[in-house]
Parts: structure tokens; C-alpha cells; sequence
């Protein structure tokens, strides 16, 4: 690993501080489903070794628990680095840590409901340090070994053994190890996806978790595993009533790799079912090589972004990184599910891109390349149209839908754009333009 070994002691402790934010993981709101189905280990172009930057203007360092960590030891020409500069420029900006930005002001109203329900008994995390290792990211919360998620298509690698973590669960097995038994971990997590206004590469969640003892549930009449999923049920119904109010709910039974039995939990909420968090009995192996063997725990995850933009009507997952004084000045310490009013009538423009795909091509790599050279002004990249000729050969065409949400676009800078797009489409993803 390039990064001296002094810096890959803070990025493996997730007790090291910053300076002052669908892997089916203990942050649940994002799906298995959402990771592509696509060979594991692609590069940005699809091939290792051949990743070219993108020129931008970002910070060349930073400081991470007190240590300067430079933007080339995050950001680097390596067949095991994927992370380009418009992923780097976003560590450390920590959006949850900001009292009067949505994100912050939900993740301090679920801070109040456990405050009051239990007071001085969770421990409370939100500035761990976002570089973790593989098997922090993975081993440690039972992923398998050949599982998707672990795929350089998917997930940002420093290095070989190095992550951007995708999951706040990462940090779970060292705080149980630390002895932790009651704790909620917020933070930035980072995952190369599609773009449109519901996913964004970089978004943040909450995990929470509760260890039990043998005296927590002796005498309850009921066993172990059934006292924590009870004791559970009545944290997390009571937090969806804490932020939504007097809704009606559900519980639903699914399936996590680290949890067992796994339910998720929905309510009512603008006249349909919507999912709100994923939680579940922790798998015991997870306690046991914790130390904790005679124990049971309990824990939930939530997307912050999914919550804030129904709570606060924010219609795009963009406008959480908007320094616009019409979106920031629109919202107050405190002040839960203040509705977003738009400021921009701004029209989207289309522009379409056809072309013949290779075996090693993926949407994510398109995105990457989208996100590479139009940034925040990508709104939406869509698949329109695809079809296999005779020979074999597939074509797929996408619409890239660009729009500002603070100005109007002209002609001759979209154009721009596009040519660019179409350019590092052809020479990075290995594709052949129609």
C-alpha cells in the first residue's frame, strides 16, 4: 500500500477524527439491486491502467484526524485506483455535520429521539474517517468474497486493500471491539452509480446498533433473539413517529447478509407505502468475532438524502451540495421538514449518444465519464434504446439529460460538453460511436 503506514493506521481506526458528515448494507436505503450485475474489477475505462484525469480545480490536500493527506495518495494513476477528482474534491465537506443544512437538521432530530427515549446511552459517531479498509468495508460485515458489490465498477479503491467506504456499517466491528454496546454512526459513503435525481455518488447514513446482555432478556419469557427484534420494532416505530408523526406502518421481512431474521419498515406517507430504514437481529458471527459471544444486538440503517427529500420536498439529490443563498438560506437549525420552495424554472437539454458496446462496457463507467467532465450540471442518464443486429453486436443509445439548477445553459456550452462526453466515451469505455 502506497500510503505510509502511520496514514493507514488512521484510515483502519474508525475512532481517528476529521476536522471538522442498494451492497445491501446496515445503511439498507440502497439496495443489492442498485450495484451493477457486471464482471467485478473494472477500471474507469474498463481496463486497468489506462485511466486518464480529468483536469478541475480541487483542494491538492487535506487534513484527515490531524494527518495531511494529499490529493495524489487518494487520487492516482494505479490499476487499483479508481477515484477521480470530482469524488476527491468531496471528502471532508461532511453535509450532516452542518446544523443548518437539511441533512444536518434531520440527522440531529433522530440525535433528540434517542436523547429522550434513552438518555446517555448511545454513543454517538459522525466524523469517522471515510478511507477504510477492505475488510473493514466488506470482511467484517459478511459480504461474500465473490460478491458484486466489491467490484471496481461499484465501489472507489484508494488501493488494492483500500476503500472509500460504501456503508456507515464499516465501522461497526471495531467500535463492538472497542466496547461499544450502544452507538450511532453518521457519515459520507460513496458508491460509482447511475445518475439521476435519486442517486448521487457520494450521500450519507445513519446506522445505529444495541448490544444486549443474558440479564436483558432472562426473564422476559421470551428468548434472546425475539427480545431483540421486540426491543427493535419499538426503537424504530417510535423514531418513524418522531419524523413523519402519527403514520400508519408496516413491517416487512427481507433479507441482509449480517442480519437475521431482517425486516424493513414502511409507512404511509403522501398517499403511498414508502420504505424508511432496514434493520435487523445482528448474525452472530459478526458478535463473536467481537468478542461477544454470550451476547445479542440489534441494528437499523437509513439513507439520510432519501429522508431529507421527502421531509423537506427537495426534488433533486444535486441540490444537497447547492451553495446558492435560494437553496441554503431556505432552511434553520431545528426546524424539521421546512418545505423547499423551487427557485429554478431552468429547461433541461437533451442530447442523445449511440454506440456499439464492447464485453467489458457498464453504465457505471458511463456515469463516471458523464460526472467527469459535466459535474452537477448532468441531471440524468438514461438507456433509450438498445438492440442486437445479426453479427452479434450490440448497440445501446443513451439520453443525457443537462440542466443547472441555478441558470440557464446555453447552446454552445452543452455542445461543448457533449463533444467531450462523446470523445472520452470512445476512447475510455472502448466503445464505437454511431
Amino acid at each position: 500500500m502506497a500510503l505510509s503506514l502511520a496514514k493507514s493506521t488512521l484510515f483502519s481506526n474508525p475512532t481517528s477524527y476529521f476536522p471538522k458528515n442498494g451492497i445491501r448494507s446496515f445503511g439498507f436505503l440502497v439496495p443489492f439491486s442498485s450495484f451493477s450485475t457486471s464482471s467485478p474489477f473494472l477500471a474507469v475505462d474498463g481496463v486497468h491502467g489506462h485511466k486518464k484525469r480529468q483536469s478541475s480545480v480541487v483542494a491538492s490536500a487535506l487534513e484527515l484526524g490531524g494527518v495531511k493527506i494529499t490529493k495524489d495518495e487518494i487520487v492516482r494513476d494505479d490499476p487499483t485506483n479508481n477515484i477521480p477528482d470530482t469524488i476527491f474534491a468531496k471528502l471532508g465537506m461532511q453535509l450532516h455535520r452542518r446544523n443548518q443544512h437539511p441533512l444536518g437538521i434531520l440527522k440531529n432530530a433522530i440525535y433528540d429521539y434517542f436523547d429522550t427515549n434513552y438518555p446517555d446511552k448511545f454513543d454517538k459517531f459522525d466524523d469517522l474517517c471515510p478511507i477504510v479498509s477492505v475488510r473493514q468495508n466488506f470482511d467484517e460485515v459478511l459480504v461474500p468474497a465473490d460478491h458484486v458489490s466489491r467490484s471496481y465498477n461499484d465501489t472507489y479503491y484508494v488501493d488494492s486493500q483500500t476503500v472509500l467506504r460504501c456503508h456507515t456499517s464499516a465501522h461497526q466491528a471495531e467500535l463492538l471491539r472497542n466496547g461499544h454496546t450502544h452507538f450511532l454512526v453518521t457519515g459520507d459513503v460513496y458508491r460509482r452509480d447511475s445518475i439521476d435525481s435519486t442517486h448521487y455518488p457520494v450521500f450519507h447514513q445513519m446506522e445505529g446498533v444495541r448490544v444486549f446482555a443474558p440479564n436483558d432478556w432472562e426473564g422476559s419469557g421470551t428468548d434472546a433473539t425475539s427480545h431483540a427484534a421486540e426491543d427493535l420494532k419499538k426503537c424504530l416505530e417510535g423514531l418513524a413517529q418522531h419524523l413523519f408523526g402519527g403514520v400508519e406502518m408496516r413491517w416487512v421481512d427481507t433479507y441482509f447478509p449480517f442480519t437475521n431474521p431482517s425486516f424493513e419498515l414502511e409507512i404511509y406517507f403522501q398517499d403511498q407505502w414508502m420504505e424508511v430504514l432496514g434493520c435487523g437481529v445482528t448474525e452472530q458471527e459478526i458478535l463473536k468475532r467481537s468478542g461477544k459471544t454470550d451476547n445479542v444486538a440489534w441494528a437499523f440503517g437509513l439513507g439520510l438524502e432519501r429522508l431529507a427529500m421527502v421531509l423537506f420536498d427537495i426534488p433533486d439529490i444535486r441540490l444537497f451540495w447547492s451553495t446558492d443563498e435560494r437553496f441554503t438560506s431556505q432552511f434553520s437549525s431545528g426546524r424539521l421538514g421546512l418545505k423547499f420552495k423551487p427557485f429554478s424554472k431552468y429547461p433541461p437539454c437533451y442530447k442523445d449518444m449511440s454506440f456499439w458496446i464492447s464485453d467489458s462496457f457498464t453504465e457505471n463507467n458511463l456515469c463516471e465519464v458523464v460526472r467527469g467532465i459535466a459535474g452537477d450540471l448532468a441531471e440524468e442518464v438514461k438507456l433509450i434504446d438498445n438492440f442486437t443486429n445479426k453479427k452479434g453486436m450490440t448497440s445501446h443509445c443513451y439520453r443525457i439529460a443537462y440542466r443547472s439548477m441555478e441558470r440557464s445553459l446555453t447552446d454552445e456550452e452543452i455542445n461543448d460538453l457533449q463533444w467531450k462526453v462523446r470523445e472520452q466515451v470512445e476512447n475510455k469505455l472502448k466503445v464505437v460511436l454511431r
